[in-house]
Order: structure tokens, then sequence, then C-alpha cells
């Protein structure tokens, strides 16, 4: 009876071992990636940064200035942008995307918005609900690059401006710590710029017109905004896969010791009981 336990045990130790290497070889995938993540977001930010000056400069020194891209539409949908992600196995990730995304939703009512999906779990969580679909992007987030997200920047901005759009939000995760990621809504059309910038003495000369330089760059921050976007959503999601295996890796160790335990237990019970047999059976033939 004790020898099978033990070798019910034994069976156990081997394969929580087992599954304690796949989740510490996934903890250090996820490491890797997200300082890949972070770099490439990093990288991006300057460029992306001059041109919301350059918008806000724009609107300052203008003061009746309007832009197509500042109204909102009386007609079309709310294009709502959901960046989850390709995989599970992280933690409450995607639930608090997909959490979110069904709180706008029931204010905006399910009839006035469009999704556009980015990542694996965000197109196969709204199919399977039947919402109305803009467009779908899975599997891009590790390996997105600039004229992917300008393609895509350029026809929801073009939307926005015929009217099939009225107004465009994203939401997604964004990268707090290694061990907080915050599910955020962030509205990115009609865009709000801030009049924060002192006005200079001497303007700088757009041509042909202010007009048309900010209607330029609107469809470039947006995909600045948009690529922000994806890339901190991947590292919020290598973040917290990271840390969803350190813990499961973590239970592991704790579970084979737990483990360990019982068998070694149980081999002492055995131990005892086949000397316990063997002085038994030494007394009875005396």
């Amino acid at each position: 009876m004790a020898s099978g336990n033990m070798k019910d045990i034994k069976r156990r130790i081997k394969s929580v071992e087992s599954t304690k290497q796949i989740t510490k070889a996934m903890q250090l995938v996820a490491s890797s990636k997200l300082r890949k993540a972070k770099d490439k977001a990093d990288n991006a930010k300057p460029y992306f940064k001059a041109l919301y000056d350059t918008m806000v400069e724009i609107q300052s020194e203008n003061a009746d200035f309007l832009s197509d891209y500042h109204k909102k539409n009386e007609s079309g949908k709310t294009l709502l942008v959901v960046i989850a992600g390709d995989r599970g196995l992280a933690g409450g990730f995607n639930t608090n995307v997909f959490k979110l995304a069904e709180e706008r939703t029931a204010a905006l009512g399910k009839d006035n918005i469009t999704i556009l999906s980015v990542g694996k779990k965000s197109v196969e969580y709204f199919k399977k609900r039947g919402f109305n679909i803009y467009s779908e992007y899975p599997g891009i987030a590790e390996t997105i690059r600039m004229p992917m997200v300008v393609h895509i920047a350029d026809g929801m901005t073009g939307d926005f401006k015929s009217g099939k759009i009225n107004a465009i939000e994203v939401i997604y995760t964004t990268y707090v710590s290694p061990l907080t990621q915050t599910a955020k809504l962030q509205e990115i059309l009609p865009v709000t710029i801030p009049d924060t910038m002192e006005k200079r003495l001497q303007l700088p000369d757009y041509e042909p017109n202010p007009r048309t330089v900010f209607n330029q760059i609107v469809p470039k921050y947006i995909a600045g905004l948009l690529f922000g976007a994806i890339v901190d959503s991947f590292a919020s999601e290598q973040a917290a896969r990271r840390s969803a295996m350190e813990n499961a890796t973590d239970n592991a160790d704790t579970m084979i010791s737990d483990l360990s335990l019982l068998y070694n237990r149980a081999r002492q019970a055995s131990i005892t009981q086949e000397i316990t047999e063997i002085i038994g059976g030494s007394s009875a033939t005396v």
C-alpha cells in the first residue's frame, strides 16, 4: 500500500518538475520580449513628441483655428480599437481589457460602435459575441512596424473625415511597472489639444498654410498614438506573463517541497513496516 502511494507521489513530483521547467522558460522569454518592446516604444517617442508639439504650436498661435479633425461627426459609429494579447497565461491581462471594453460598449450602445481588434484574443472575443467588426489584426504586436500602423491610421482618419466614423477610441493596457499594468481608455479623434504652449514673438511660416500642415500631421500623429498603444500593450502583456509564470514557478517549487515531504514520510512508513514485519517473522520462528 505504501509502495503504491510512493510511486504515485514520485510520478506527481516528476510531473510538477516538468511543468516548472516550462513556466521558467516562459518567464525568461517574456523578460526578453519585455525589454525589446520597451526599447521600441522609447525609441519612437521623440519623433511623435515633435509632431505633437507642432500641432500644439499651430493651434496656440491661431485662436480661431479649426481643423477637420477637431469636430465630432453627427453620423457614423464610434470606432473602438481594442488591443489585447495573442496568447493566454498572462494573469488578468486580457480580462481587464475586455472588462473595460464591455463597460464602454454598455455606455455607448452595442449598435453604435464598431470594433478594430488587435491581437488574437481580441479577435476571438468580439467575433464570438457578434460585434460589428471594422477590421482585425491578429498576431502583429511583436513585429509591428510603422508602415503597417500608418496604413491602419490612414484608413481610420479617412473614414472619420468622410463621416463613416464619428469618433475613435483606443482601449489597451499601459505598462506602469513590472508588477502593475493598467487597462486604459484613450480618445484619439476628434483631436483635443490643450492650449499650453507660450506664444512666440516671431511666428513660423507654414506652407501652404497652418490648416493644411495640421491636417497632414494628424494622421501621422494618430499612427504614433496607435503604435505606442500596441507596443505598450505588448510590453504589458510580457510583464503580466512574466509575473504569472514567476508565480507558477514558485508554486511548483512549493508543491515539489510538499510532495517530497510526503514521499519521505511514505518511505519512512514503508521502511518501518518492513522492519516490523521482519521482527514479527523472527519472533514467530523462535
